[in-house]
Protein backbone atom coordinates (compact mmCIF):
# COMPACT_ATOMS: atom_id res chain seq x y z
CA UNK A 1 0.00 0.00 0.00
CA UNK A 2 1.33 3.85 -1.14
CA UNK A 3 1.90 5.61 2.39
CA UNK A 4 -0.66 8.21 1.42
CA UNK A 5 -3.51 5.45 1.27
CA UNK A 6 -1.95 4.05 4.60
CA UNK A 7 -2.21 7.37 5.83
CA UNK A 8 -5.37 8.07 4.61
CA UNK A 9 -6.79 4.08 5.86
CA UNK A 10 -5.25 4.91 9.08
CA UNK A 11 -6.89 8.00 9.99
CA UNK A 12 -10.37 6.49 8.38
CA UNK A 13 -9.82 3.86 11.08
CA UNK A 14 -9.40 5.78 14.17
CA UNK A 15 -11.48 9.35 13.45
CA UNK A 16 -14.10 8.08 15.69
CA UNK A 17 -11.47 7.79 18.68
CA UNK A 18 -9.60 10.66 17.69
CA UNK A 19 -10.56 13.67 19.74
CA UNK A 20 -10.61 10.84 23.12
CA UNK A 21 -6.89 9.69 21.57
CA UNK A 22 -6.26 13.44 21.30
CA UNK A 23 -7.67 14.52 24.47
CA UNK A 24 -4.85 15.95 25.86
CA UNK A 25 -4.28 18.46 23.73
CA UNK A 26 -4.53 21.55 24.37
CA UNK A 27 -5.24 23.95 21.61
CA UNK A 28 -5.84 27.32 23.86
CA UNK A 29 -2.71 26.76 25.66
CA UNK A 30 -0.76 26.19 22.78
CA UNK A 31 -1.97 28.99 20.34
CA UNK A 32 -1.49 31.35 22.98
CA UNK A 33 2.05 30.26 23.28
CA UNK A 34 2.83 29.96 20.16
CA UNK A 35 1.03 32.57 17.87
CA UNK A 36 2.43 35.80 19.82
CA UNK A 37 6.02 34.15 18.80
CA UNK A 38 4.60 33.94 15.04
CA UNK A 39 3.75 37.74 15.64
CA UNK A 40 7.01 38.88 16.18
CA UNK A 41 8.28 36.43 13.11
CA UNK A 42 5.37 38.72 11.05
CA UNK A 43 2.39 36.77 11.31
CA UNK A 44 -0.54 39.06 9.84
CA UNK A 45 -3.93 38.29 11.01
CA UNK A 46 -6.45 37.13 8.48
CA UNK A 47 -6.94 33.77 6.52
CA UNK A 48 -5.91 30.35 7.75
CA UNK A 49 -5.17 27.06 5.73
CA UNK A 50 -5.04 24.41 8.48
CA UNK A 51 -4.16 21.34 6.35
CA UNK A 52 -4.35 17.88 7.78
CA UNK A 53 -6.80 19.35 10.37
CA UNK A 54 -8.11 16.14 11.87
CA UNK A 55 -11.56 16.57 13.27
CA UNK A 56 -11.10 19.98 13.96
CA UNK A 57 -10.09 20.66 17.29
CA UNK A 58 -7.56 23.44 16.32
CA UNK A 59 -10.35 25.49 14.66
CA UNK A 60 -12.50 26.75 17.11
CA UNK A 61 -10.01 28.82 18.78
CA UNK A 62 -8.35 30.25 15.54
CA UNK A 63 -12.15 31.45 14.86
CA UNK A 64 -12.64 32.87 18.42
CA UNK A 65 -9.60 35.54 17.15
CA UNK A 66 -11.07 36.08 14.65
CA UNK A 67 -9.47 34.32 11.80
CA UNK A 68 -11.43 33.00 8.81
CA UNK A 69 -10.35 29.24 8.40
CA UNK A 70 -10.31 26.81 5.45
CA UNK A 71 -9.03 23.17 6.24
CA UNK A 72 -8.25 20.12 4.62
CA UNK A 73 -7.35 16.76 5.71
CA UNK A 74 -6.61 13.29 3.89
CA UNK A 75 -9.07 11.69 5.69
CA UNK A 76 -12.77 11.84 4.49
CA UNK A 77 -13.63 10.53 7.68
CA UNK A 78 -11.96 12.88 9.62
CA UNK A 79 -13.23 15.93 7.34
CA UNK A 80 -16.65 15.42 7.79
CA UNK A 81 -16.34 15.04 11.80
CA UNK A 82 -14.69 18.28 11.20
CA UNK A 83 -17.67 19.48 9.34
CA UNK A 84 -20.14 18.07 11.78
CA UNK A 85 -18.26 20.54 14.34
CA UNK A 86 -18.02 24.03 12.05
CA UNK A 87 -21.33 22.74 9.30
CA UNK A 88 -21.47 26.74 8.51
CA UNK A 89 -18.43 29.41 8.13
CA UNK A 90 -15.24 26.68 7.51
CA UNK A 91 -14.25 25.76 3.88
CA UNK A 92 -12.92 22.31 3.77
CA UNK A 93 -11.22 20.22 1.26
CA UNK A 94 -10.44 16.27 1.02
CA UNK A 95 -6.72 15.94 -0.12
CA UNK A 96 -3.59 14.90 0.57
CA UNK A 97 -0.91 17.79 1.28
CA UNK A 98 1.69 16.48 -0.84
CA UNK A 99 -0.73 17.14 -3.61
CA UNK A 100 -2.64 20.68 -2.29
CA UNK A 101 -4.66 22.36 -4.84
CA UNK A 102 -4.03 26.44 -4.33
CA UNK A 103 -7.13 27.00 -2.45
CA UNK A 104 -6.40 30.90 -2.28
CA UNK A 105 -3.42 33.05 -0.33
CA UNK A 106 -3.15 32.76 2.95
CA UNK A 107 -1.84 34.77 6.16
CA UNK A 108 -1.28 31.80 7.78
CA UNK A 109 -0.47 27.97 6.73
CA UNK A 110 -0.11 25.12 8.89
CA UNK A 111 0.34 21.97 9.49
CA UNK A 112 0.02 20.49 13.56
CA UNK A 113 0.60 17.41 15.04
CA UNK A 114 3.15 15.96 13.07
CA UNK A 115 1.06 14.75 9.48
CA UNK A 116 5.17 16.15 8.02
CA UNK A 117 6.41 13.24 9.95
CA UNK A 118 4.22 10.84 7.87
CA UNK A 119 5.51 11.93 4.88
CA UNK A 120 8.26 9.16 5.00
CA UNK A 121 9.42 8.80 1.45
CA UNK A 122 13.19 10.75 0.30
CA UNK A 123 11.02 13.93 -1.96
CA UNK A 124 7.68 13.85 0.16
CA UNK A 125 8.60 16.74 2.55
CA UNK A 126 9.77 18.76 -0.48
CA UNK A 127 6.31 17.92 -2.56
CA UNK A 128 3.96 18.83 0.48
CA UNK A 129 6.32 22.04 1.28
CA UNK A 130 5.67 23.39 -2.46
CA UNK A 131 2.33 22.75 -2.05
CA UNK A 132 1.48 24.26 1.21
CA UNK A 133 4.00 27.50 0.04
CA UNK A 134 2.01 28.08 -3.05
CA UNK A 135 -0.96 28.55 -1.20
CA UNK A 136 0.76 31.26 1.25
CA UNK A 137 0.29 35.16 0.80
CA UNK A 138 3.62 37.26 -0.39
CA UNK A 139 4.63 38.03 3.67
CA UNK A 140 2.40 34.76 4.60
CA UNK A 141 4.12 32.11 7.26
CA UNK A 142 4.51 28.22 6.95
CA UNK A 143 3.93 26.25 10.11
CA UNK A 144 4.45 22.84 10.92
CA UNK A 145 6.38 20.51 13.88
CA UNK A 146 7.68 17.25 13.47
CA UNK A 147 8.20 14.97 16.55
CA UNK A 148 11.49 14.51 18.03
CA UNK A 149 13.69 11.51 18.62
CA UNK A 150 12.18 11.75 22.02
CA UNK A 151 8.83 10.80 20.77
CA UNK A 152 9.76 8.33 18.87
CA UNK A 153 11.89 6.16 21.41
CA UNK A 154 8.98 6.92 24.03
CA UNK A 155 5.94 6.52 21.56
CA UNK A 156 7.71 4.37 18.96
CA UNK A 157 9.79 1.64 20.90
CA UNK A 158 9.12 -1.84 20.69
CA UNK A 159 8.38 -2.31 24.45
CA UNK A 160 6.03 0.28 24.54
CA UNK A 161 2.14 -0.04 25.09
CA UNK A 162 -0.67 2.16 26.39
CA UNK A 163 -3.84 0.86 27.31
CA UNK A 164 -7.21 2.61 27.05
CA UNK A 165 -9.36 -0.54 28.45
CA UNK A 166 -11.62 -1.98 26.39
CA UNK A 167 -11.67 1.30 23.96
CA UNK A 168 -8.37 1.29 22.53
CA UNK A 169 -4.41 0.50 22.87
CA UNK A 170 -1.22 1.93 21.34
CA UNK A 171 1.74 -0.34 20.72
CA UNK A 172 4.76 0.38 19.33
CA UNK A 173 6.56 -1.72 16.73
CA UNK A 174 9.85 -0.32 16.72
CA UNK A 175 11.74 1.21 13.77
CA UNK A 176 14.54 1.40 11.25
CA UNK A 177 16.42 3.79 9.04
CA UNK A 178 14.89 6.38 10.68
CA UNK A 179 11.51 5.30 10.42
CA UNK A 180 9.05 4.12 12.98
CA UNK A 181 5.30 2.11 13.41
CA UNK A 182 3.00 2.48 15.83
CA UNK A 183 -0.43 0.48 16.01
CA UNK A 184 -3.63 1.10 17.29
CA UNK A 185 -6.53 -1.41 18.19
CA UNK A 186 -9.44 -2.17 20.41
CA UNK A 187 -13.10 -2.37 20.76
CA UNK A 188 -13.67 0.50 18.99
CA UNK A 189 -11.02 0.92 16.46
CA UNK A 190 -10.23 -1.00 13.89
CA UNK A 191 -6.31 -1.96 13.72
CA UNK A 192 -4.22 0.07 12.04
CA UNK A 193 -0.90 1.04 11.43
CA UNK A 194 0.84 4.43 12.21
CA UNK A 195 3.93 5.15 10.07
CA UNK A 196 6.42 8.47 11.06
CA UNK A 197 9.97 8.83 9.76
CA UNK A 198 11.97 11.51 11.68
CA UNK A 199 13.59 14.19 10.02
CA UNK A 200 16.16 16.06 11.81
CA UNK A 201 15.97 19.81 11.43
CA UNK A 202 18.84 20.34 8.86
CA UNK A 203 17.55 18.19 6.49
CA UNK A 204 13.92 20.18 6.91
CA UNK A 205 15.59 23.00 6.04
CA UNK A 206 16.92 21.34 3.25
CA UNK A 207 13.82 20.80 1.97
CA UNK A 208 12.53 23.94 2.25
CA UNK A 209 15.14 25.69 0.46
CA UNK A 210 14.69 22.93 -2.34
CA UNK A 211 11.09 23.86 -1.88
CA UNK A 212 11.38 27.89 -2.64
CA UNK A 213 10.89 28.86 1.33
CA UNK A 214 12.94 30.63 3.88
CA UNK A 215 13.61 29.05 7.41
CA UNK A 216 12.87 31.40 9.72
CA UNK A 217 12.75 29.52 13.52
CA UNK A 218 12.99 25.79 14.76
CA UNK A 219 11.32 26.07 18.10
CA UNK A 220 11.59 23.58 20.73
CA UNK A 221 8.35 22.69 22.34
CA UNK A 222 7.84 20.40 25.96
CA UNK A 223 5.43 20.28 28.47
CA UNK A 224 6.45 21.17 32.03
CA UNK A 225 3.74 20.31 34.69
CA UNK A 226 0.73 22.15 33.63
CA UNK A 227 2.37 24.49 31.39
CA UNK A 228 4.37 24.58 28.24
CA UNK A 229 7.59 25.79 27.09
CA UNK A 230 8.43 27.04 23.72
CA UNK A 231 12.37 27.61 23.22
CA UNK A 232 14.67 28.37 20.46
CA UNK A 233 17.26 26.19 21.67
CA UNK A 234 15.29 23.13 20.82
CA UNK A 235 16.47 19.72 21.83
CA UNK A 236 15.70 16.55 20.56
CA UNK A 237 16.61 14.44 23.39
CA UNK A 238 14.82 17.33 25.73
CA UNK A 239 11.35 18.43 23.65
CA UNK A 240 8.90 16.75 22.12
CA UNK A 241 8.40 18.49 19.26
CA UNK A 242 10.21 21.24 16.72
CA UNK A 243 7.83 23.58 15.35
CA UNK A 244 9.71 24.94 11.95
CA UNK A 245 8.23 28.44 10.44
CA UNK A 246 9.15 29.43 7.14
CA UNK A 247 8.33 31.53 4.58
CA UNK A 248 8.65 32.41 1.22
CA UNK A 249 12.03 32.84 -0.26
CA UNK A 250 13.09 36.45 -1.60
Amino acid sequence: MAQGEAVRAAYEACAGIYDQFTGNNNYELWFSELLPKLEELGLRHGDLLDVACGTGKGIGPMLDRGWRVTACDISPAMVEKATEKFPEGVKFDVCDMRELPRLGEFDLVWALNDPVNYQVEDGDPERAFAAMGANLAPEGLLVFDCNTMKVFRESFGADVEEDHGDRWTWRGLGGTDGVYEAEISGEEVETNIHRERHWPVDVIRAALATAGLDPLAAIGQREEGAGLVLSPDWDEDRDHKIIHVAKRAG
